[in-house]
């Protein structure tokens, strides 16, 4: 598995720097091959993280494919996560980029406004395949300000959000209704917070980009230039949040836990609702069997009717010397057989229109991996990434930083939002 998005999209927007003399003067395609052609030649294909857990799987793959295109040789290489982005930027400076990249979309940003991959929506030999993916799936890869698709969909992830139904229930909330807006969400924790007196939050962290976002708060520009998250509805959101925060519905240490503390208050029934995965069922399996007993599944709130995703895709090298090839390697890693394959190898899900119609998506087999997998599948209907494209993690903590402030009564709502707002665009306009 590759590393988390954060990891690596704090490196993202250096690439963007470090390519801007590669960009500069590089014109037409400058002899690279024919994406109409027949695929033929060699051509690299870069993971990231992945040989250590998959590498049979991957092995399979490529003979298959090399075996149906016997002009087509693949050399695969593998990254380690620990400075990815900086090996891109390398590889492109150096006129060196794999031919097939896996790239989530924070990464092909940079390469893609420097001119380094495929418009996928702008090539007639790879646009064709489009209808193969869910709408929502390619509009993931799709990049702002530069018109088009930069990648094709491969894997898609999503968390669910557990919840406490016990502690629904004792302070008179429907169990088997968990909060499904944000309205719905303040209500709750206002009553949550009352009925226990104080003892019991529902939320154990501060708001982040991904709930500006799902409570429908325009975060940036259309063309990725400016952030606009401290625009009315943004101040709005913050607000309800440092009212609940003064009313003990959040957390008391909100301010400073991190996603594993988060999860031992949650484990420990201080806090009614809780991300989690496969991996937490079992933790509360064995160390907190009354509360697996009682453990609920949802989505997180949202005003939009569309849960948040994350998106992996493989990009193809703009100037690649054997376009057909390339195009064709990446559509046979990402077509719906092998998504699907590779999904049952790991906890992810496929891309692909109509795969998760499938039972194994559908049915719950009785298992942890199976009830997370069938819970968290739904959720992807309609989805979107909410987290922008050129948001680094600097800009990340800026922005953590000013919600504490406005929590914490040090500025209001709309001073802290404006502040994170223009010292993010100050961020973005020195990448």
């Amino acid at each position: 598995m590759p590393p988390s998005r954060g990891v690596l999209a704090v490196t993202a927007p250096l690439l963007a720097s470090a390519l801007l003399l590669t960009a500069c003067g590089s014109g037409g395609d400058g002899g690279v091959g024919n994406a109409d052609g027949r695929a033929e030649g060699g051509i690299t294909f870069q993971t990231w993280n992945l040989r250590g857990r998959f590498k049979d799987y991957f092995d399979g793959l490529i003979g298959e494919f090399e075996k149906q295109n016997p002009g087509v040789e693949v050399t695969w290489r593998d990254q380690p996560a620990e400075n990815y982005a900086d090996k891109l930027s390398a590889d492109a400076a150096a006129g060196t980029l794999p031919d097939v990249v896996n790239v989530s979309p924070d990464l092909s940003y940079p390469l893609a406004k420097a001119g380094m991959l495929m418009n996928l929506d702008k090539e007639r030999a790879a646009a064709r395949f489009k209808g193969e993916y869910t709408p929502e799936a390619w509009q993931g890869n799709t990049l702002p300000g530069l018109d088009g698709s930069y990648a094709f969909p491969w894997y898609l992830n999503t968390g669910p959000l557990f919840y406490n139904k016990a502690l629904f229930r004792r302070a008179g909330l429907d169990p088997e209704k968990p909060p499904r807006s944000y309205d719905e969400l303040f209500a709750a924790a206002a009553t949550m917070a009352e009925k226990s007196g104080g003892k019991i939050a529902t939320l154990a962290g501060t708001p982040a980009i991904e709930d500006f976002g799902r409570y429908g708060v325009r975060l940036m520009n259309a063309d990725a230039t400016r952030f606009t998250y401290n625009e009315p509805k943004g101040v709005e959101l913050l607000t309800k949040y440092k009212e609940l925060y003064d009313r003990g519905g959040l957390d008391g240490q909100a301010l400073t836990n991190t996603p594993e503390k988060s999860g031992q208050k949650f484990l420990e029934q201080k806090v009614a609702m809780n991300p989690g995965s496969a991996h937490d069922l079992e933790t509360f399996k064995k160390s907190a069997p009354g509360l697996y007993r009682e453990l609920g599944i949802t989505d997180a709130p949202n005003n939009t009717g569309k849960p948040n995703m994350y998106v992996m895709g493989l990009a193809v090298g703009r100037r690649s010397k054997h376009k057909a090839a390339a195009i064709a390697f990446a559509h046979f890693v990402t077509d719906r057989r092998n998504q699907e394959a590779f999904a049952h190898e790991v906890a992810v899900f496929p891309s692909t229109a109509g795969s998760l119609g499938d039972p194994y998506w559908t049915r719950d087999d009785g298992t942890d991996e199976g009830r997370v997998r069938v819970a968290a599948a739904k959720m992807l209907k309609g989805a979107v990434n909410y987290t922008p494209v050129v948001l680094s993690e600097e800009m990340k903590v800026v922005l953590k930083n000013e919600v504490a402030k406005a929590l914490q009564g040090k500025k209001s709502p709309r001073q802290a939002l404006d502040d994170a707002a223009a010292q993010s665009d100050k961020l973005l306009r020195r990448s």
